[in-house]
């Protein structure tokens, strides 16, 4: 059972699991944007960019304006930093793991270059 927090996580990871979405929060990172304006680096219509808004939208990635006739979308990035606090603590965890398994190597090296220093003596036996 998941913690009550995490119904945000799961919405924001949900969004971004879709590379049309990823790619509408990178273009709306540099400034607001209508819907047509979304669509046109795109090879699908206005309805189809707009059903990736609505879930954009609830998730709370991005909000709608109202700019007089205009509804621009802005990117809102609460969600993703959430989502970066997140995974941040599993880069620490990996990190961590991979500083005890430097350490390991490290203190392997030593053994490994005695026993190239001292190679074990050449087997003279019957050569067939």
């Amino acid at each position: 059972m998941q913690p009550s927090g995490y119904a945000q996580l799961d919405a924001t990871f949900s969004a971004l699991a879709d590379p049309t979405r990823r790619a509408i929060l990178a273009r709306l990172a540099s400034g607001e944007a209508t819907v047509n304006e979304l669509a046109e680096p795109f090879s699908m219509s206005q309805p189809a960019i707009s059903k990736h808004l609505k879930v954009l939208e609830p998730a709370g990635l991005i909000s709608r304006g109202r700019d007089a006739q205009r509804r621009p979308r802005r990117l809102e990035a609460q969600p993703l930093a959430e989502a970066n606090a997140w995974l941040e603590r599993y880069r620490e965890f990996w990190e961590t793991n991979f500083q005890r398994l430097d350490a390991l190597l490290k203190e392997m090296q030593p053994k490994r270059r005695a026993r190239a220093k001292h190679p074990h003596p050449k087997r003279t036996g019957d050569h067939r």
